[in-house]
């Protein structure tokens, strides 16, 4: 059976409650049998040394039984826990009054009886003779027999008597034990169930999480843009925000990684369709001049060729569009930046338009500041961009109209301005201009189109720059950017 983490802390929980009460309870009857074995053994240090003093236990002819006998008599009435021997100089016991079968040893070592009367620190534990191993605090004091020591008076303070005294004591606190016991586990069962409400968001945010692998991330794209986090600064909350964070994150990128996929299915629909018109008009005229050539006279010849030519430029051109993108999408390209005059390329770049811009009877103007700085930035790509603005605008204005390039000086930012005065944006295609290939030839086919808006605004973000379509209703469009003076 798999346990829950609550069930699990609880457990645990439990186990350290019941281990540290066990070693306290050790600790604490270990100190209280320390306590009173010094206790004991200063209150009676000098029992034995009066013992000797006042009775004579030994004489000639060894140890007196007689008053030993009245000895233990007194002591059982006074104290009756102690136990009286006579040793001799080696530990041997010589006399004792313990019952037939009670003594276990034959010998006391000395060694702890010296640190004894050495005055060593108490509590000093000795060799019980009623018991095999036990070891107990003592009192002892040199016998002496006409000035020379003869043995030992060896007083058991705490004997036979007070050990069954203890243990009557002690079975009787059984009981106590075990109330006590059952109140520990009432308690267990309470704190068990606080830990039960303290992994209550824990266990909502694991089930969040199996929600997740559940459903996958298709379920992270009607996610909120921001997850709910319930306030505190303990752990648990800060597991719930770092996963809201999360999850808000990948919600983010899963929406944006469905636009993309939208887009580049759009892509690969428009420029099959852009692809497909030209080819089939190219197609079709060429099939004529195949079909038609001996029935053809040369200026309907040389008009079919030159639409083929026509189509198969356009068709060339958004190829080189498709190749210019692919490898901007992905960034193979990357920019080169050095200082130049913009004004300077903007006048290299109109000269390409000029025979272009007379044909359509269009004109270019060229509106500069006095002031303006070098910029920072990939001279090619830039001329790329104005290359492609000017080409969308000249596209778009009618005959007889303008074409504007203003340079801006202003915070260590020229701004390119390049307008037009042709019919403008339609509202319903601005939001995606520069992210929909190909919008502007949907809208109007006959005259172009493809994707130089959109190679525009790639270029232009990786140098840190954005294109923007300005409001200008009824007055043609307006596209601006502006490239850093000094690189950040």
């Amino acid at each position: 059976m798999r346990l829950t983490l609550w069930q699990r802390l609880s457990l645990v929980f439990a186990l350290l409650l019941l281990a540290s009460g066990g070693m306290s309870a050790w600790l604490q009857i270990r100190a209280s049998e320390a306590h009173e074995q010094e206790v004991v053994q200063r209150l009676s240090r000098g029992l034995a040394a009066n013992i000797a003093s006042h009775v004579t236990l030994v004489d000639i002819g060894g140890p007196k039984r007689s008053a030993l006998d009245e000895l233990m008599a007194m002591l059982m009435t006074v104290n009756p826990s102690v136990e009286v021997y006579v040793l001799a100089t080696d530990g041997r016991i010589q006399a004792h009054l313990a019952p037939s079968g009670h003594l276990k040893r034959e010998r006391v070592d000395i060694a702890p009886i010296s640190s004894f009367l050495a005055g060593a620190a108490l509590p000093i534990v000795g060799d019980d003779p009623r018991s095999d191993s036990a070891r107990k605090v003592f009192s002892a004091a040199p016998l002496q027999l006409d000035g020379r020591d003869v043995g030992y008076v060896y007083v058991v303070l705490l004997g036979e008597a007070h050990d069954a005294m203890a243990a009557d004591v002690q079975a009787s606190t059984v009981l106590r034990t075990s109330l006590w016991a059952m109140g520990w586990v009432a308690l267990l069962g309470l704190v068990a169930a606080a830990f039960g409400l303290i992994t209550r968001r824990l266990r909502a945010l694991t089930a969040e999480v199996r929600r997740l692998e559940a459903q996958g991330f298709e379920s992270l794209e009607h996610a909120p843009a921001v997850a709910s986090v319930s306030p505190g600064r303990d752990e648990i909350a800060l597991l719930q925000q770092a996963f809201a964070q999360m999850a808000a994150r990948i919600a983010t990128q899963w929406r944006e990684l469905v636009r993309q996929d939208q887009q580049r299915r759009e892509l690969v629909a428009n420029i099959s369709h852009d692809l497909r018109t030209p080819l089939t008009s190219l197609h079709g005229y060429l099939e004529t001049l195949q079909l038609k050539a001996d029935r053809l006279s040369a200026e309907e010849r040389r008009r079919y060729l030159d639409t083929a030519l026509g189509q198969s430029r356009k068709v060339g051109r958004l190829a080189q569009e498709l190749f210019e993108l692919a490898r901007l999408e992905y960034g193979a390209v990357k920019p080169e930046k050095e200082r130049f005059s913009l004004a300077e390329l903007t006048h290299d770049v109109f000269q390409k338009f000029e025979l272009a811009a007379e044909a359509r009877s269009l004109t270019l103007t060229a509106d500069f500041a006095s002031d303006l700085p070098a910029v920072t930035a990939d001279v090619g790509m830039i001329e790329r961009v104005l290359t492609n603005l000017l080409d969308n605008a000249i596209r778009h204005t009618p005959e007889g109209g303008e074409v504007r390039v203003e340079l801006r000086h202003h915070d260590g930012v020229v701004t390119v301005h390049v307008a037009d005065t042709g019919p403008g944006i339609p509202a319903e295609l601005r939001d995606d201009l520069f992210t929909r290939p190909s919008v502007m030839a949907r809208a109007q086919r006959e005259s172009g189109g493809g994707l130089g808006l959109v190679i525009v605004q790639r270029i232009l973000s990786l140098h840190g720059s954005d294109i923007r379509l300005l409001d200008r209703p009824g007055r043609g469009a307006v596209f601006s950017f502006g490239l850093q003076v000094r690189e950040a």
